[in-house]
């Protein structure tokens, strides 16, 4: 028994070891790729379509509807210390601060960073790679390389129109539905929103595009390695890659949190 528990507890680090491994040199190389030119402008140009124009509605509408609730809770738990005119405040830094990467960052892993792992996920187990490889083509050049410029681009850009649908969802909210000053509100969020908030938030979505793409290409690339061939080993592999970029990119927040407090 004793010998069976250790025996299994070193397969299992040594396991861990060579994933941590494999995935610090899948990401090393999609870096250095960057800088390796020509620069693949039409495979940059598709991926930031895809991640980011195509993903306006879905943030809009999560953007509008946080906003709003923001709004109202945020109301109730002032108006009990009669601090309503601090509700635009109370709105904006939490969404610039918080709620806008956070939240931005994992709708996009739901609705674009499944469709990655998915998408290279097909393209292991029908040996597509395999073929790039045969034609000499780097296929993390190729397939991880694109998605991660394009979501270092996408990323920023939701996450400030997340920001500013959230902040006008507060003014629904808490203005036209529960009567409290426009201009109050609006005089708040121009007088409590600094630089730094707007910096921390944008480093943040920056670094969650990087954990959130790494993540979701990895799994997919590797899926023969992790879920096996076929259709379930596919799934399994999208489902881990959304699970483990929900669970970093919180992670991540706390830690950049910790420093930027």
């Amino acid at each position: 028994m004793v010998t069976n528990f250790f025996e299994k507890t070193g397969e299992m680090t040594i396991r861990q070891v060579r994933s941590c491994g494999r995935l610090f040199l899948f990401f090393i190389t999609g870096v250095i790729n960057v800088f390796i030119l020509p620069v693949q402008f039409g495979k940059i140009i598709e991926h930031t379509w895809f991640i980011g124009a195509k993903s306006f509605f879905v943030i809009a509408l999560t953007g509008v509807f946080t906003g709003m609730v923001l709004g109202l809770q945020g109301y109730y738990s002032l108006a009990k210390f009669g601090s309503e005119a601090g509700l635009g405040a109370a709105v904006a830094i939490t969404l610039v601060r918080e709620l806008g990467p956070v939240l931005t960052a994992i709708m996009v892993t739901a609705r674009a960073g499944s469709a990655m792992a998915a998408e290279i996920g097909v393209m292991r187990i029908s040996e597509q790679i395999d073929a790039l490889k045969t034609m000499h083509i780097n296929p993390v050049r190729f397939l991880f390389t694109p998605r991660l410029i394009a979501s270092i681009i996408s990323f920023p850009l939701l996450t400030a129109l997340f920001n500013v649908i959230g902040i006008i969802g507060g003014y629904i909210s808490g203005s036209i539905l529960l009567g409290i000053n426009q201009y109050d509100y609006m005089d708040a969020v121009i007088k409590n929103i600094d630089i730094g908030d707007i910096n921390g938030g944008f480093l943040k979505s920056f670094v969650f595009s990087v954990v959130v793409t790494t993540i979701c290409c990895y799994r997919g690339y590797y899926t023969h390695l992790y879920s096996g061939f076929g259709a379930r080993g596919v799934s399994m592999s999208t489902t881990n890659a959304v699970v483990q970029s929900c669970i970093f990119i919180l992670i991540f927040d706390y830690i950049i949190t910790f420093f930027l407090v």
